[in-house]
């Protein structure tokens, strides 16, 4: 083969790509292509601005090249801030972010198009970056990190589709207060996921194609119905629905996907139902190989529903190559046949995740809905009793002793129905921690793992029960096997696991935790007075007392009435030492 006409060079790459372009264009295809074709415009003029030079730009897609990294990541930086300027004059359905990734690699050039694995690497790093965001190729952060004053975000190596050895990568922080940082993932959480020692999968929240938001339960109940089945079965690793949410109404690529969590196999789906008919796709990909490995649509009437959810579940496991025991072939999901009820539960999660007072009493209202309708759906009957509990533990009742009662009333309905659902195992986990039977709540914790191996809220109320227990070191390991099973976990995760290291003597690593918890629940994720006693504590026991002062002025500003033993008493060590400590811990610093 005549090697005329090509040249090889080492030069920067940008590639550039616009997220949820899809959905973008079903919702208003005019309007996209106006704004498309003014963005790249703009990206144009920044990029020529920069000595780099446009080599293609088909569709939502543009490459560009430059002689200088320097350039190419600054001119980066110009176009996503440019991009960013632009889109707040516009309405928030139509609004466009492009993802952007730069590296610094060997290409081919022939007839002014690019070739080679330089120019690949930068399409992967395009597709790692969020929306409005830059990732960038450890081999572009040596060559810039002391010439472009810019933060950074240190995201670990990772597996990439043609490539042999791993690929380090960061990400460029946008903000002008992170100028001169680096920060490792973010929050203290390890973002350097290895693939466990079974397969592993993410159901992507499946899409509803109805285009009526009325819909939208179906879809999200089929995601949840699906995780559920696949959780219970041992020789899998599922990631949590909290995590693969994030994901949802998101365009997604599973090789991203699977970076992010850590995770091997990927499911997505739609689902579209007309009356009495529902129809479901569903493709299982490999994201190391990039192939679907199953896929398959289903056209069936809605009596079918359930048993149709099953063979998915399934059909699933079977395409991993999984070996199914008796009673996991026997899948039953969310645990009932009834539609209606089943609508409910699914809608009354959401509400129930929310934490706030009007959102738990809707959340009740649904899951009395559900319970009318199938009064032996088990799994309802245990989140009516949470509902309970949490009013206790966040304080929206008259009557925390009443409400407790109600809660356990309601537990062991679950209970007679279903004893060995997770759920179940792992309310009365938390119900025996209350009532200072420390051993039973670890042995509940420890059935509801073994009903449930890829269930992590078990894993999370386990480390709780033996956190309170005095067995640090284990509740570190089942609190981190919970965050593995949902690297995007709710803040509440983190508050749980932190204390733990405190009392470990790992404070620094409580510390790394607490400012993650901090940063998302001052975005609106969590209340931040939830976060700031435990940084408090955290700070002192590494005698750091100006920043505790500093912290505890912070939650008093919040929470005027805060009080040090009020706080503590929802702590239940079995040995109250702890508990005294932690007392001595918030009032040194200045509390009451």
């Amino acid at each position: 083969m005549s090697n005329k006409g090509l040249k090889r060079k080492l030069v920067a790459i940008l590639s550039a790509d616009v997220e949820g372009y899809s959905m973008l264009m079903r919702n208003d295809e005019a309007s996209t292509i106006r704004t498309l074709t003014a963005y790249k415009e703009a990206m144009t003029f920044h990029i020529h601005q920069n000595q780099g030079r446009v080599i293609d730009a088909p569709g939502d897609n543009l490459l560009a090249e430059f002689a200088s990294v320097v350039d190419a990541v600054q001119c980066a930086f110009k176009i996503q801030r440019d991009l960013a300027e632009r889109n707040k004059d516009l309405p928030e359905n139509l609004k466009m972010q492009f993802r952007i990734g730069v590296n610094l690699g060997d290409v081919v050039e022939e007839e002014n198009r690019l070739y080679g694995d330089g120019v690949n690497l930068a399409a992967r790093l395009e597709s790692m970056a969020e929306g409005g965001g830059i990732c960038i190729s450890g081999a572009v952060y040596d060559q810039v990190k002391n010439k472009v004053d810019y933060g950074y975000e240190d995201i670990g190596e990772h597996f990439v589709k043609n490539f042999t050895d791993t690929i380090r990568m960061y990400k460029i922080l946008c903000s002008p207060e992170k100028s001169g940082d680096l920060v490792k993932g973010s929050a203290g959480i390890n973002q350097t996921l290895t693939l466990p020692d079974k397969p592993s999968v993410a159901v992507i929240p499946f899409e509803n194609l109805t285009g009526d938001p009325k819909q939208e339960y179906i879809a999200d109940g089929i995601t949840e119905n699906i995780i559920t089945a696949l959780s219970i079965i041992s020789e899998l690793f599922v990631i949590a629905r909290n995590s693969v949410s994030t994901y949802k109404g998101k365009s997604v690529k599973v090789q991203q996907v699977s970076n992010k969590l850590g995770v091997r196999y990927v499911l997505q789906g739609s689902v579209l139902k007309a009356g009495e008919r529902v129809r479901i796709t569903a493709q299982l990909a490999d994201a190391i190989t990039g192939h679907h490995i199953w896929a398959e649509k289903f056209d069936r009437t809605m009596s079918d529903f359930f048993d149709l959810l099953d063979e998915i579940a399934q059909k699933v496991a079977i395409a991993l190559t999984v070996k199914l025991t008796h009673g996991e072939s026997a899948v039953y999901g969310l645990g009932t046949r009834k539609f209606e009820a089943w609508g409910c539960y699914v809608k009354a999660i959401s509400y129930f995740e929310r934490f706030s007072k009007p959102d738990n009493i809707k959340a009740r209202e649904y899951l009395n809905q559900a319970v009318i309708v199938d009064p032996e759906f088990a799994i309802a009957w245990v989140l009516l009793a949470w509902t309970y509990f949490i009013e206790v533990r966040f304080g929206f009742c008259k009557s925390p002793e009443e409400s407790l009662k109600k809660a356990i009333e309601l537990g062991k309905k679950a209970a007679a129905i279903n004893s060995d659902l997770p759920d179940v195992h792992s309310f009365w986990n938390t119900v025996y921690l209350i009532e200072g039977h420390n051993a039973k709540a670890i042995e509940e914790g420890k059935k509801a793992i073994d009903s449930g191996p890829s269930h992590a809220l078990s894993y999370l109320l386990l480390s709780q029960a033996l956190r309170f227990s005095g067995k640090f070191e284990e509740a570190i390991n089942f609190g981190e096997q919970a965050i593995r099973l949902s690297p995007y976990c709710p803040v509440w995760y983190l508050i749980v696991l932190a204390p733990a290291y405190i009392e470990a003597g790992k404070s620094q690593r409580a510390l790394s935790i607490l400012e993650n918890a901090i940063d998302r629940s001052q975005k609106g994720e969590f209340p931040p007075s939830h976060v700031l006693p435990l940084l408090v504590i955290a700070h002192i026991r590494m005698k750091r007392t100006n920043e505790a002062k500093s912290l505890a002025s912070e939650l008093i500003s919040l929470d005027p009435n805060f009080s040090a033993e009020l706080y503590t008493e929802a702590l239940f060590y079995e040995d109250p030492t702890f508990r005294k400590r932690m007392v001595n811990d918030l009032i040194s610093a200045g509390l009451k």
